[in-house]
């Protein structure tokens, strides 16, 4: 087995079972979220899809529930 292995002329290949993992939505997101999860994403190299992703699947596998109070006026 070589020391060193050179993949810089490896072509990519995208994941045939991609479409079959994720789901594409429409979604309304407000700007101020967007723009923390793009600065996130310059941050840690990750894109800000993926990082909403991840965020939302972490929420979801940990029964995550979200807390609401409603104000009476």
């Amino acid at each position: 087995m070589k020391k060193e292995y050179d993949f810089s002329k490896m072509k990519s290949v995208k994941n045939p079972y991609a479409k079959y993992l994720k789901k594409q939505i429409t979604i309304k997101i407000n700007d101020d979220t967007i723009k923390y999860f793009k600065e996130l994403a310059k941050e840690t190299g990750i894109t800000y899809q993926n990082l909403i992703n991840l965020y939302l699947s972490d929420c979801a596998a940990s029964h995550k529930k979200l807390k609401l109070v409603w104000k009476n006026k």
